[in-house]
């Protein structure tokens, strides 16, 4: 295996990690106007996803970073072409996090309920933006032959991306859905049961719809074969069987399940991708790749010392994050306890 393949194995990681951590942060964000029907109940929601957000953050900074050093010309032309949608998205994030920090400020029924829709919104842009964004990757844009994104920004919002966005943001807040049930007690832990219960058919029918439009609209599914493999299958059995388990109330499968989706879907699109890392609508032989993209081979030797040396103190410091603040959260607490300053 060469440097080019790793680092394309490791921005593949980094973006499925993203997606996995970050989708149920997103998800939890969605659902707080209509799950949480008070301000007890509110509050556990933002207090579920409070110590993990931020750090959940990490690896799409991480993920862009490595980008740009491992493959310039793809961090170059994707963030060039994509500037509007990006910078949008990420206003967004500036917004959700500052929903998230400023709510609790001031004690008034007005303030926390504009920041809460702000915290709304901010959840679902950022979703909806990543869905658009890997559907054109995959469906392919103008690019020429310099390597230069020569489309508009309307050209990103094709109905193929829309449904893209759609399916992102349906399977988000479905994971976000089953883990709030794990992260809190009854009673309130009915409501996240059902709001998951409800959810699972339309994401379910979204993401299906995504995959059966891909392969009139793209080559990354037909590239697979007849024989896809085992993440694309496995993503569709894994989103199938969350709904017996959510069904069944069985939250900690259900979220394996729709993480494992998550994590399968991810690693079918770079599957389809590779060797390229964005496909030209205008000529094929104008795709960037591993290849054409990247950095010199003595940069790529010097980031994969220092990702060997980093990435693991990184991931242990995230698993104790997660193992310290396993613990249920409940309604009845929260609201007996004093407003803090701050959220987290």
């Amino acid at each position: 295996m060469d440097l080019n393949t790793l680092w394309f194995i490791l921005i593949t990681i980094l973006f499925t990690g993203f997606f996995f951590l970050e989708g149920f942060d997103f998800g939890v964000g969605v659902l707080l106007p209509f799950v949480g029907k008070n301000e007890a109940e509110r509050r556990v929601m933002i207090h579920a996803i409070g110590p993990f957000w931020d750090g959940n953050e990490v690896w799409m900074i991480t993920a862009g970073g490595a980008m740009f050093a491992a493959f310039p010309n793809w961090y170059a032309t994707l963030f060039s072409g994509f500037y509007p949608a990006l910078l949008l998205l990420l206003v967004a994030l500036i917004v959700r996090g500052v929903a998230i920090e400023f709510r609790n400020r001031d004690t008034r029924p007005g303030w926390r309920s504009f920041w809460d829709w702000m915290l709304f919104a901010g959840s679902l842009l950022p979703g909806f933006l990543w869905g658009v964004a890997i559907t054109n990757i995959i469906e392919g844009v103008p690019i020429d032959a310099h390597m230069n994104y020569v489309g508009g920004f309307w050209n990103l919002l094709n109905p193929y991306a829309l449904v893209g966005g759609l399916a992102f943001v349906g399977l988000f807040v479905l994971h976000g859905a089953i883990f709030l049930s794990l992260r809190i007690e009854e009673p309130f832990q009915h409501k996240a049961h059902e709001a998951a219960r409800r959810l699972w058919l339309p994401a379910t029918l979204l993401v299906f719809a995504f995959v059966i439009i891909g392969y009139f609209e793209t080559d990354v599914f037909v590239r697979l074969g007849i024989d896809p493999g085992v993440a694309p299958l496995g993503a569709g059995a894994a989103l199938l069987a969350s709904g017996w388990f959510v069904y069944h109330r069985r939250s900690g499968w259900a979220f394996f399940m729709t993480g494992l989706t998550i994590i399968l879907s991810t690693l079918t699109i770079f599957l389809g991708l590779f060797p390229r890392v964005m496909i030209s609508t205008l000529n094929h032989a104008w795709d960037l790749t591993i290849y054409t993209a990247s950095s010199s081979p003595y940069t790529l030797t010097v980031m994969s010392w220092i990702a060997l040396t980093i990435v693991p103190i990184v991931l242990g410091y995230q698993i104790w994050t997660y193992w310290v603040f396993r613990k249920r959260l409940s309604v009845s607490r929260m609201s007996t306890s004093q407003d803090t300053h701050k959220t987290v």
